[in-house]
């Protein structure tokens, strides 16, 4: 991918996109963020009022990573492929979530280290590879697999926009996925591991310093590697990650709105800026995460989350606990009157 800059959505739609917000009958700034979603909304759908969020997509993309086997999970590897298996059942945290706000799920099989071959081919067809390098002792990916990742997320982007999909969403499932996603952030953002490292499913203090050592030695690893983001995420990142990034970039070329998760779609999205600036224009944050990696990401791209309630599931499940207040922010801009037509001429 090269990393031509992305446009923003258009400046004029998303005047009068404030404009009408601004002439809702209602006080000055009282619907707060949930105004300014559907102002944003406008502008990324080119339309005001924004059209409403009827075909709204998450894809899951499941990895297995290499790290998972030193000390930085509190699961074993084994729970990645359970839990697959879970959500095509549709009995996961984030099937139920889904479910209940209108969200179809799509879960793929990027790199989990099993043999799913039982379940339905739409799950098992994008296999980029089984698991990923243990990223402080090796690379995560080689340099092909790493583009191969991306251009898997593109393809898939691309599938669900020109299915009709009016707002995308990415999930993460793999153990052990908060590591290179913490080294990730770090790397590109000239972090510390200590700053990055978080306790991801719920490890204890000596799991914590495990995974910092480890995400310690990854950015050591790689030191004079990370100017370079396809490089980054081959070095650091895993083909899930990789192809998360990839998704991410593409869906802003296409003019696509996108629902950050937790800190795996935000570690993607500090990638997916850095190859296509301007991207971040067409993203919106869902919540914000335990994980600290997340805080700085966020940041970084000056992106606000909706949410803040303490989760830290994965899964895409951030995201869409967000939803209701982006249809909110339709809602109110499609349906409130205008102060002008309330008012006696």
């Amino acid at each position: 991918m090269d990393q031509t800059r992305i446009p923003p959505p258009s400046p004029d739609v998303a005047a009068r996109a404030r404009e009408r917000l601004a002439g809702l009958a209602t006080p000055p700034g009282a619907l707060g963020r949930v105004g300014e979603l559907g102002a944003w909304l406008a502008a990324v759908q080119g339309e005001v009022p924004p059209r409403p969020l009827d075909d709204v997509r998450l894809v899951v993309l499941a990895g297995d990573h290499g790290v998972a086997a030193h000390g930085v999970s509190a699961y074993p590897p084994a729970v990645t492929e359970a839990m697959v298996r879970t959500i095509v059942a549709g009995r996961a945290g984030v099937s139920a979530l889904a479910r209940a706000h209108g969200v179809t799920v799509r879960v793929l099989d990027v790199a989990v280290d099993a043999d799913l071959d039982d379940l339905p081919a739409e799950v098992t067809a994008h296999k980029v590879r089984r698991g990923s390098g243990a990223i402080h002792l090796t690379d995560a990916l080689t340099r092909e697999e790493a583009e191969r990742s991306l251009a898997l997320g593109a393809r898939l982007a691309r599938e669900e926009v020109e299915a009709g999909a009016q707002l995308l969403m990415t999930g993460d499932l793999g153990i052990g996925n908060t590591t290179p996603a913490a080294a990730l952030v770090a790397a590109v953002l000239g972090l510390p591991a200590d700053e990055v490292t978080g306790r991801g499913t719920g490890i204890d203090d000596a799991g914590w310093t495990r995974k910092r050592d480890v995400v310690a030695q990854a950015l050591d690893r790689v030191a004079g590697r990370t100017d370079e983001p396809v490089e980054v995420l081959a070095a650091l990142g895993s083909a899930d990650l990789t192809a998360t990034t990839g998704f991410l970039v593409e869906a802003a070329r296409l003019g696509t709105p996108v629902l950050l998760d937790g800190l795996m779609s935000v570690a993607c999205a500090v990638v997916a800026e850095a190859l296509a600036p301007g991207a971040s224009a067409w993203w919106v944050a869902g919540h914000r995460s335990t994980e600290p990696a997340q805080t700085h990401a966020l940041k970084s791209l000056g992106l606000e989350p909706l949410l803040d309630v303490g989760m830290r599931l994965g899964e895409g499940s951030g995201a869409v606990a967000a939803l209701p207040l982006l249809r909110s922010g339709v809602a109110v801009l499609r349906d409130v009157a205008l102060l002008s037509e309330i008012l006696p001429s």
